[in-house]
This record gives C-alpha cells, structure tokens and sequence, in this order.
C-alpha cells in the first residue's frame, strides 16, 4: 500500500516549496495585476499595460535583489543588521522632508522618484527584524552562559523609535502590522507572559489614543461590521461592501478572467489593497482557495526554516519573516472580507507596488539563502540539478 510522502519529506523541500509558491503567488499577482488595473490604467494614460509593465519592472528588479540576498555569505548579513535600524529611520524621516515626501490617502509615508513612488516603511520592516534578531542573539548568549536577560530591554527602545516615526506619517496600518511583527519574535524569544502582556496593554492604549479622537478611523471601526446599513454604505462603508460584492458574484468558478464588474470604478484601490476581491470574483472560490493554499506553504516554508535554522540569528529572522508575512495575509484578507476595519496593507506578492514587492523578495532571498547554506540541502540541490540535466 503506497503511503503519500510528507511535505518536507527531505531536506531541501522546503526550498523547493518556497521558491515555488513565490514564483506561483508572483505569476498569479502580475495576471491578477493586469486584470484588475486595467481599467483605471486605460482611464488615466491611455494605455490598459501601464500598471502591470511596471510591475513587471519591478518583478525582475526584485528578483535579482533576492538573488544577492539568497548568494549574500551569512558574515556580511551581520554588519548590515548593526546599522539596519539607523537606515530604517533615515528611510522612515524621508516622507516628512518637503519636496520628497508624498502624501497619498492622506499617509504621509511616501518618497517621489521621477515618475515613481515608493514606501520607505516596506523596507524599515526588513531593516526592524534584522536588527532585533542582532539584539536577540545577545540575549540567547547570556541566556546559554546563565545570565539574566531580557530581551524586551533588547528590543523595545528600537522598537518605539520605528513606530513613532510611522506614526509621524500616520500609517496606522503599517504600525499594526510592525508591532504584530517585533511581538511575533518576542514571543519566539521566551519573553515571559506577564511583560509580554503588559506591552500588549501598552500598545493597545497607543493605538486607541490614535483611533478614538480620529472620527474617520472611528467611523471605519463602526462600518465593518455592517458595511451595507445605511449610514455607512455611501461612505466608509462603500469599499468593504463592494469587495463583499464582488466576492460573493463569483461563485465557486468565478465569472471568468477580466471579467470583474468592481474594477469599473465601484471598488476603490482594486489592483492594490482590495485585489483578494478581483480574485474571488474573476476565479471565484477555487481561486481564492488556491491562494491561499499557495500562501499556506510559503508561510509553513518559512516557519520550517526558522525552525531547523543552525544559528539564533537565522531563527530570528525568518520567524521574523514569516510573522510579517502572515500577519500582512491575515490583515488584507480580514479587510476585503470585513472581518476587521480597512486597515490599508498591501496583499504579499499580488498587489501592485513596487515597495512592497522589493522588501518582500529581498526577505525571501534572505530565507533562500538561510536553507542553501546548510551543506545537506546544497547538497541535495546541486544533486537534483546534476539529474535534471542528465536528463535533458
């Protein structure tokens, strides 16, 4: 009786499966992309490419930086985490500087190169976790030498000094997602339950003293539970109604590729925050669960290699990865289905921008690189191409 094999059955699976789920996940963002935008970008120059080329643009770009990430030796990821942070901040103060920074949905978190743009905190995540993995190892050392240590001490300074200058430029959502990120990888550490609980107290207070004098965010808050009732329809309410809308119309197959009625102008930021909405209508509940499964594998690749990660500094960073990951999924899917209020990040690897989809390879480079590292996966996967090419 043949038994089905395990998903990482051997050792290089895991870099099998992740490179495969980004290269599926990246083909279906870039169709998806094309789909979605190609009304707004035929609307506004023209041309129906527009949108899609550039993510394409972007597509190569970030591949090549994932592969200097992935070839990049484990000795020089070290000196690059000791400044991580000060280059994040340095990123993150760009937006509030007058004639670079840009404003867009009322966030300042925007820089204007030419005819592009580019959000400085997509790459301050990746700078954030390489630095607190750095701090972190500090405290695994005196942790394995019997010293008292708290990695809390080790990290929050940082920490803070990263979401106050996200705050500056009112990017809530991103803040979200940092704080979900840097307690991820407390929680990694060991932290003990009663601090992790009070810095859980303590963030929830920051963000209530941001929401509740904002009667915008507020009104978002009160709309996602029922973004169809009267009061909230015509106005907050509007986007998570409408990819509601659009979910739903598609049915288990779909209505077809490019199909979307919601693209027409009914849904707002349709190619970027809310494309999950343009899948679930265009390829319907199979597609939606198929990128999700996608999602799945990458995300379980991901926390594999954290897993069996020969050093704490590599543990660090991909659980580090893998949480921002996960929880960037979980925060724009709870959004177009109206689980949680708009919140305004981006989907990994399907939504266009060029930020996001930069930051994100650059990381994966890095968890690539993690698995070829180890002499037992290179092995196997220098055997692997040595019989692929037998073959040919």
């Amino acid at each position: 009786m043949n038994r089905s094999r395990p998903l990482f059955a051997t050792p290089a699976s895991a870099y099998y499966l992740i490179l495969g789920s980004v290269v599926a996940l990246s083909s279906l963002g870039l169709v998806m992309v094309l789909s979605a935008s190609s009304v707004k970008s035929l609307r506004e120059s023209g041309n129906s490419f527009s949108f899609v080329l550039r993510q394409a643009l972007f597509l190569i770009l970030a591949a090549g930086l994932a592969w200097v990430a992935m070839k990049l030796r484990y000795e020089l990821w070290k000196p690059i985490a000791q400044v991580s942070l000060i280059l994040s901040c340095a990123l993150l103060v760009l937006p509030q500087i007058g004639g670079i920074g840009k404003t867009v949905g009322g966030n300042t978190n925007w820089i204007g190169i030419g005819s592009f743009t580019l959000q400085p905190s997509e790459f301050a995540k990746l700078g954030l976790i390489l630095w607190c993995a750095l701090r972190l190892r500090i405290h695994d050392e005196k942790a394995s030498q019997g010293i008292a240590s708290n990695p809390a001490t080790l990290v929050v300074p940082g920490f803070m000094l990263v979401m106050a200058l996200i705050l500056l430029g009112r990017d809530l959502g991103t803040a979200v997602l940092v704080t979900g990120i840097v307690a991820g990888i407390l929680f990694i550490s060991g932290l003990a339950f009663r601090v992790f609980g009070l810095l859980a107290g303590g963030a929830g207070l920051l963000f209530a003293a941001f929401i509740l004098p904002n009667a915008n965010r507020m009104n978002r808050f009160s709309a996602f539970f029922d973004p169809f009732a009267e009061q909230n329809y015509q106005g907050v309410g509007w986007q998570q109604a409408h990819s509601i809308m659009g979910l739903a119309s598609g049915g288990a197959v779909g209505t077809g590729l490019g199909s979307s009625k919601q693209k027409w102008g009914s849904l707002p930021e349709v190619h970027t925050d809310f494309i999950f909405a343009v899948i679930g209508e265009e390829l319907g509940l199979l597609g939606t669960l198929a990128t999700l499964g996608l999602f799945a594998i990458l995300i379980l690749g991901i926390f594999k290699v954290a897993i069996n990660a020969q050093n704490s500094f590599d543990r660090y960073i991909c659980a580090g990865i893998g949480c921002w990951i996960s929880l960037q999924v979980l925060l724009n899917i709870g959004t177009v289905i109206s689980l949680i209020p708009v919140v305004g990040v981006t989907l990994p690897l399907i939504s266009y921008g060029g930020s996001s989809l930069l930051a994100t390879f650059i990381a994966l480079g890095y968890v690539l690189g993690v698995l070829r590292r180890d002499p037992q996966i290179a092995s196997e996967i220098r055997q692997r191409k040595a019989a692929r090419t037998a073959r040919g």
